[in-house]
């Protein structure tokens, strides 16, 4: 899709379902569940944003973000349970390099979901949306190196490691390396697990 056509869908982010997830857009009433896991440090220990100081710093930033889905610039799903509604993360794509047919996808768990593979489940979601739906040619994942949840869930989704940035970021006064790994519409389309459409 042209760059035009991907802001439309985003004006209304379709809502997406994996086995145990639905993956929606955010909204102010999910303040409470953002705030459980934005406020952990264990959580933004790699990551490029801060702890969120209380529940009403995570409200107004999910007030922010309406504006920003209504003008299809924003690429972030809320990832909830199927089983009760509360929002445990999110997933989606941080940035489109539109002339190249490419993003990039980014996740956050709440901790108590970790080693459940939901990061995964939630990102296959995202990756197969990108290139059954909006045709994108490649998608790629970045982590502060030393992220092993991450880089394991890169894997997961099929993704070849690509290179490290060495110090290619300054992050809360540090400067930290960046690890890339991606792949590539052709590779999905490969996979014994997915058909193309």
């Amino acid at each position: 899709m042209e760059r035009d056509e991907i802001i439309r869908v985003f004006r209304h982010i379709p809502t997406l379902e994996t086995e145990r997830f639905i993956l929606r857009r955010m909204s102010r009433s999910d303040a409470a569940d953002m705030f459980e896991y934005a406020s952990n440090p264990a959580v933004t220990r790699f990551l490029t944003w801060d702890v969120h100081p209380n529940a009403r710093f995570s409200a107004n930033y999910l007030s922010y973000l309406q504006s920003k889905y209504r003008s299809g610039e924003f690429y972030d799903w809320a990832v909830t349970l199927r089983s009760t509604g509360k929002m445990i993360g999110t997933c989606g794509f941080s940035h489109f390099n539109f002339p190249a047919y490419s993003a990039e996808i980014g996740y956050v768990l709440n901790p108590a979901y970790w080693g459940r593979g939901a990061a995964a489940e939630a990102a296959a979601r995202v990756v197969r949306f990108g290139f059954e739906y909006l045709e994108l040619n490649r998608i790629e994942a970045r982590c502060m190196a030393g992220n092993a949840q991450s880089r394991r869930v890169m894997e997961k989704l099929g993704m070849t490691y690509e290179g490290t940035t060495r110090e290619g970021m300054f992050v809360k006064n540090n400067f930290v390396s960046v690890e890339t790994s991606s792949i590539l519409r052709k590779e999905y389309f490969a996979k014994s697990a997915y058909k193309k459409p």
